[in-house]
């Protein structure tokens, strides 16, 4: 009936729909002022890859690579670029963060992982967005063992999506293997194993190759709006705070070629649990005493596509992101049965771990503090609304046993057999709904919580 959950489908319009029904029915209501109500447009930017070539001359004269060397994208429907001239700059920035090379209206070849920067440097992504904005007419990551060559091809072969508010990236971006980038470093007269080991002095200025390059793309490109869903929980005593649950409801869609018995990847735990809980959490908040804070309820969309509805979300909010003490995202919550410790990504600052604390206590429920699950940190909607100061929080049983969530992402996780079934963990998620309750009447009583 859903279709996966793919963004910009006829199975968004059906979620949505589901989600607004069961929302209204628990008592939400729309937030004032809205353009959309229930709705925060998310335009979005889809991307396919139809055609593309390399071409390198090498001292002014032709050299080809072998095939399947070079997988190309480009930003618009048909680029077509000549006589670029060929500089590796190894990391891309220097030591202090900065382009450590004249890229201008060049093509710059570029080391993918941090190495040995570690987290000094901003991720791949970051780097090649730094050199586009110097002004790089090309980027080309070099794929290494941490990039799978084979993975990485097949992935790119498909459908990206990036913010349509997002920074234009290099007109043409793409990969090169590590062979195919040794075989032209050395026609150049270049040893590429000495050239990547200069590359890791943090005043390294890079190398400019007697390279030139041809590089040309087509791509279907395709602009629509997706949607977050956005409600809420008006509070008896309200006080200028909020409280935020979040989770997304997207998924992948029809994921799997023609042909394959199953095609849809339903994403049965990876989030509809968390959308579930969402729902049962608004019934359970909205019955009964009704909180003294106003609770905010966000479904957000493109959390697979890289947290772009949550990054919509955190720069458009719906309500000031400073009137928000804490922000509770519920994500993958059917893994853990009944009585797995309780691990908190976002944890460290004393007063809201206290809270957690007291309230998994009093539902007999320990905590699981080793730091396994700050790994996945940057992995999650919370991540966009922390980067934008809010405390954001994701509590619960699936992140404390890493035994039983790297099972799952190493079968399930992402594929058609994440389906709704009777194997499916619900003990912990029950448990997990009956947590973010008590974390919401927690943080939205005015006496129990000032507000932060």
């Amino acid at each position: 009936m859903f279709e996966g959950r793919a963004p910009g489908t006829a199975g968004e319009d059906r979620t949505i729909g589901y989600i607004v029904g069961e929302w209204a029915k628990a008592g939400l209501v729309p937030v004032p002022g809205s353009k959309t109500p229930w709705l925060q447009p998310v335009p979005l930017i889809e991307a396919q890859a139809l055609a593309a070539s390399a071409t390198f001359k090498v001292k002014g004269r032709d050299f080809a690579l072998e095939d399947d060397g070079v997988i190309l994208t480009g930003r618009e429907a048909a680029v077509a670029l000549a006589d670029l001239p060929v500089v590796f700059v190894g990391y891309g920035v220097d030591g202090a963060g900065k382009v450590n090379a004249d890229v201008k209206d060049k093509l710059a070849v570029m080391l993918f992982d941090n190495a040995p920067f570690g987290d000094k440097l901003p991720r791949y992504r970051e780097r090649r967005q730094m050199l586009a904005d110097a002004g790089a007419a090309g980027v080309l990551v070099i794929a290494t063992d941490a990039l799978p060559w084979a993975q990485l091809r097949d992935a790119l072969a498909g459908k990206t999506t990036r913010a349509a508010s997002a920074k234009a990236g290099a007109p043409i971006s793409g990969f090169i293997s590590l062979e195919a980038t040794d075989a032209l470093f050395r026609k150049a007269g270049e040893d590429g194993a000495a050239l990547r080991e200069a590359a890791r002095s943090a005043d390294y200025r890079g190398t400019a190759l007697p390279v030139t390059a041809d590089l040309a793309a087509t791509t279907a490109v395709r602009a629509y709006d997706s949607h977050n869903v956005v409600a809420k929980l008006p509070g008896a005593r309200p006080d200028g705070k909020a409280v935020l649950f979040l989770g997304h409801w997207d998924h992948l869609g029809i994921c799997a070629p023609e042909g394959e018995a199953d095609r849809i990847c339903n994403g049965a735990v990876d989030n509809a649990s968390g959308i579930a809980v969402l729902i049962e959490v608004a019934k359970r908040l909205g019955s009964g005493v009704r909180p003294d804070r106003d609770i905010y309820f966000l479904a957000t969309t493109a959390e697979e596509m890289g947290l772009l509805g949550a990054h919509r979300f955190a720069s458009d909010p719906s309500v000031p992101l400073k009137d928000i003490t804490v922000a509770l995202n519920i994500d993958t919550i059917a893994i853990s049965p009944r009585g797995t410790p309780v691990a908190t990504i976002g944890r460290g600052k004393p007063a809201y771990d206290a809270v957690v604390r007291e309230v998994a206590t009093k539902l007999g429920r320990k905590l699981d503090e080793d730091g396994e699950a700050d790994a996945f940190i940057q992995r999650q909607d919370g991540w966009a609304l922390g980067a934008k100061g809010v405390t954001s929080l994701m509590a619960g049983g699936s992140f404390s046993d890493m035994t039983l969530l790297q099972k799952f992402l190493g079968s399930d996780y992402h594929k058609p057999g994440d389906n709704y079934s009777e194997a499916i963990e619900l003990g912990g998620a029950a448990e997990d709904a009956d947590l973010h309750v008590g974390l919401g009447r927690a943080f939205a009583d005015t006496k129990r919580w000032p507000g932060k």
